[in-house]
């Protein structure tokens, strides 16, 4: 059985670069100013590699996948 993840913003890390939109734009969108907005903080199984992927490339270490509840 698989757990579900959400992601999360630290959003007094988070510059606004916005490549975690760019990466995964069927879960983020960025704000009038380039910071992000989660549409859903729950990841569905088929865009779990993407946002890990989104995860890894944030230059600023601001977003997050957390293990939900099964």
């Amino acid at each position: 059985m698989t757990s579900t993840r959400s992601l999360r913003v630290n959003r007094i890390t988070c510059t606004g670069e916005g490549l975690c939109a760019e990466l995964l734009p069927e879960l983020i969108d960025l704000d009038e100013w380039g910071y992000p907005i989660l549409k859903d903080r729950t990841v569905p199984d088929p865009l779990r590699t993407h946002a890990r992927r989104a995860v890894a490339a944030c230059p600023r270490l601001a977003l997050h996948t957390d293990r939900g509840r099964p």
